[in-house]
């Protein structure tokens, strides 16, 4: 194959990336993350989309600068162009392809999830097929099944709220802040995690899929009881034992995944594997049961532009390309290929 250097570009949400990859190996991986949605609790998709109108072309520039090089070093560039809200995503495809013609060089339109696998499974040595992955993030929680590559095949998901989601909003409920990720994970290690008995959902059905609702809703209860009655409780232990729920869900179905498929080895991925508690848990029992397990660097757990600078690069080498005619897709499925 021939050496290649791919510039990366990622605003599929609040992050504003640019990377530079060279033959897989990341020179540059410039993040920054849009902190005026903390002021509302949430991402305000306008002010998303401002903000990487504001900051993209600067951030390229310095992930240039880092990797020492310029833009006519690029053989190629790669791009979220789904799934993610639709305005942030505009941003990045549109200079994405402005680049592109410009320089007279190939693009790729990259899926976000596609993404946040590689930056799990893309680590030296290559992981040999089939895998399974496990996404968990703000926006997703799958299940995933990498019979070869490029080929994914959802095999389970949430049915309501997404794990990061229910993180936010049991922050909210505990009054913590957002992002409610980090914040729980903080709260939690001065809490006891059996304290209170959370319900962790869908363990008892034979499938696949995750419900966090419910988990969420009972936190929401537990608390709203205790200040009605003028109750003390400890919010320590709220954020612990809600922690501690999740990581039992998470572990327990990406486990059955692995029974059922055959499967010995797993790739973590998505913004919620930064939670330092979920990866001992997994790191423990794939010790225990003898699975390979990879997990990304904590920065590559984010949304990041240097995932997608890989995943676009192994689709370039492939001979893969997209024509400019390509578009945004907000709710592009894995299973989707559209590049």
């Amino acid at each position: 194959m021939m050496h290649m250097t791919v510039l990366g570009i990622e605003t599929s949400c609040d992050e504003t990336s640019a990377a530079v990859v060279n033959d897989q190996a990341i020179l540059s991986n410039i993040i920054r993350t849009q902190t005026i949605h903390q002021n509302y609790g949430g991402v305000v998709p306008e002010f998303a989309s401002r903000a990487h109108l504001k900051q993209l072309v600067p951030i390229i520039n310095m992930a240039l600068a880092e990797a020492e090089l310029s833009l006519c070093d690029l053989d190629g560039i790669a791009v979220t162009h789904g799934p993610g809200l639709a305005g942030s995503l505009l941003v990045g495809l549109g200079v994405a392809k402005g680049l592109a013609l410009s320089l007279n060089i190939p693009f790729i339109g990259v899926n976000h999830i596609e993404g946040h696998i590689v930056a799990g499974a893309g680590e030296s040595p290559a992981i040999d097929h089939p895998y399974i992955a496990m996404v968990a993030s703000g926006g997703h929680s799958l299940l995933i099944f990498v019979e070869k590559p490029c080929s994914y095949k959802i095999i389970g998901q949430t049915i309501d709220d997404a794990a990061g989601e229910a993180f936010d909003k049991v922050a909210k409920v505990l009054e913590l802040g957002y992002p409610g990720g980090p914040l729980i994970e903080k709260k939690a290690r001065e809490g006891n995690d059996q304290a209170v008995n959370f319900p962790r959902a869908l363990l008892d059905k034979n499938n696949l899929d995750f419900s966090f609702s419910g988990l969420k809703t009972s936190v929401l209860y537990y608390v709203q009881n205790k200040k009605r009655r003028a109750e003390t409780f400890s919010v320590a232990d709220v954020a612990a034992s809600f922690q501690k729920a999740v990581v039992d869900v998470l572990v327990e179905k990406s486990f059955r995944a692995l029974g059922l498929y055959g499967c010995k080895q797993l790739v973590l991925a998505g913004g919620v594997i930064r939670n330092s508690a979920l990866r001992a848990e997994f790191e423990s029992r794939c010790a225990r049961e003898q699975i390979v397990l990879r997990i990304p660097d904590p920065v590559l757990c984010t949304d990041n532009a240097g995932m997608i600078a890989r995943a676009g690069h192994f689709r370039l080498q492939r001979g893969e390309r997209s024509d400019f005619g390509l578009d945004v897709h907000p709710n592009l499925s894995i299973e989707r290929d559209l590049a």
